[in-house]
């Protein structure tokens, strides 16, 4: 097994400067842009089809393309105004609202959620970094494979476990950073940005993050305050 546990301290690593909260908010941003833009797209091409004229024997295929897209949307800024944002009036979650954002989202991919996570109650930050840890394992299975995020109660603190298993299970180095708290060397910011959050989600909250990873195996866990 290769350990690349990443500590937590009270200030920026340093290897390099990480963004301000300016510089943060348009990483955010741009990620978000990036997810809707598709979603959004399609139901603009089912729209046209429905007004043109000459289209009228795909107004099923057209209706379909929409329907698919709005729902695609919708999970898409439930499970952003949790992961990102506090534009909610709730102060916590259930692990069965958590659990039905994050099936919404990765619904259709290779890889098989397994959502084992305590139906308990969960503050906000808890709960941004449980979806966010969700996505992520997910994510490290490009081949398929199965994700299963749990969640436990150890010496008062909360622990949230993301275990991705799978053929090709890997991070890719640009995650590999945000995890770690570091700046983005080379590579892409919006494969970077969802992974620095998690780790500042845990680093703000007195938390730790650690990741693991082996041949056909990435385990991320994070530990905060209960």
């Amino acid at each position: 097994m290769t350990d690349t546990t990443t500590a937590l301290p009270d200030g920026p690593l340093p290897d390099g400067p990480l963004p301000d909260g300016q510089a943060l908010a348009a990483l955010i941003a741009g990620k978000l842009c990036h997810d809707f833009i598709s979603p959004a797209g399609a139901i603009s091409s089912g729209l046209d089809l429905l007004k043109d004229p000459s289209a009228q024997d795909m107004r099923d295929d057209a209706m379909g393309l929409i329907e698919a897209s709005a729902k695609k949307m919708v999970a898409l800024v439930s499970f952003a105004r949790v992961a990102f944002g506090a534009a909610t009036s709730a102060e916590r979650f259930s692990g069965a609202e958590l659990g039905e954002l994050v099936a919404g989202l990765t619904e259709g991919g290779r890889a098989t959620l397994a959502w084992t996570a305590e139906d308990a109650s969960y503050s906000k930050a808890q709960s941004r970094a449980l979806v966010n840890l969700a996505y992520l394992t997910m994510a490290a299975l490009p081949s398929g494979g199965t994700a299963t995020v749990s969640t436990r109660r150890e010496d008062g603190d909360l622990i949230i476990e993301g275990d991705a298993e799978g053929n090709r299970a890997r991070l890719k180095g640009e995650a590999v950073s945000g995890l770690a708290g570091r700046p983005l060397s080379e590579g892409l910011p919006g494969q970077w940005i969802q992974p620095y959050w998690l780790w500042l989600t845990a680093r703000d909250a007195g938390g730790s993050l650690d990741v693991r990873t082996e041949e056909g195996r990435v385990i991320l866990t994070v530990r905060m305050p209960n």
